[in-house]
């Protein structure tokens, strides 16, 4: 099954995004290969982007402690595990404490590096960081792997606070949402949302084998799916035919 996301607000997006960099990044500086640590590199920046919203860490710790509040209410109740339900809010406190302690926005230690930052100056110009643009960033390419890596782990770990929040963020989300199967007629499928309670994320699950693309959209109200399918050259084409996937709405 290829699972599609659909965040209904602008904060979710960015959640996402970060998620999608932290993933893309922890595999980058696995590999041994100089041009996935120049990437891995790029990433680092890419998440600075994303994070140099001014409200994104006060949003971070302002969701932490609602879900911390939300659980709470659960305590006593005879169906919920008191120990599952103590280690999640465990890990709450944990990333509230380790992202509150952090001063600034997320990687701004970074910032005070004048190597790394002359680094990032130059990604942006197409074939901007070759060896005669930056010598010493040339000559740390041709370090051992294990000395780069020890490098990127000591860089990406001023990130890590915000990486580990956006992930738990990320799963209690998800797993708030449950699952159900709903068939698209003649490839368009249209569900109103019940008043009261506000989403946050739709997840679409559809088998590969249907060789069908999902265009979603969606507001507090409504959401709608097309079915798309691809032509040869990459053109997106309606489907006009019947097709079933899974559904979930996450609040």
């Amino acid at each position: 099954m290829i699972l599609y996301e659909y965040p209904f607000n602008e904060r979710l997006r960015t959640y996402l995004r970060l998620e999608q960099l932290f993933r893309r990044l922890g595999e980058l500086i696995a590999r041994p290969h100089p041009l996935d640590h120049h990437y891995a590199l790029v990433t680092m920046f890419e998440v600075m982007d994303v994070a140099a919203r001014a409200d994104l860490k006060a949003d971070v710790l302002k969701d932490l402690e609602k879900h911390k509040h939300q659980l709470d209410a659960y305590r006593g109740n005879p169906s919920i595990s008191e120990e599952a339900l103590d280690g999640v809010i465990a890990q709450l406190d944990q990333c509230f404490a380790a992202l509150n302690a952090q001063t600034g926005k997320a990687g701004q230690a970074l910032t005070e590096n004048d190597w790394l930052m002359s680094i990032r100056s130059r990604v942006g110009i197409p074939g901007g960081t070759c060896g005669f643009d930056l010598p010493a960033y040339y000559a740390w390419q041709h370090r051992p792997p294990q000395d780069r890596q020890h490098d990127l782990h000591h860089w990406a770990a001023t990130l890590g606070p915000l990486a580990e929040s956006v992930y738990v963020l990320l799963r209690l989300l998800r797993d708030s949402g449950l699952p159900q199967k709903v068939a698209a007629e003649r490839g368009q499928f249209q569900q109103n949302l019940p008043q009261g309670r506000t989403f946050q994320l739709l997840r679409l699950a559809i088998d590969p084998a249907l060789q069908l693309i999902p265009e979603i959209s969606g507001n507090r109200l409504i959401v709608s799916v097309r079915l798309m399918r691809q032509e040869e050259g990459g053109r997106l084409v309606p489907s006009t035919e019947d097709a079933a996937f899974e559904l979930t709405l996450c609040a």
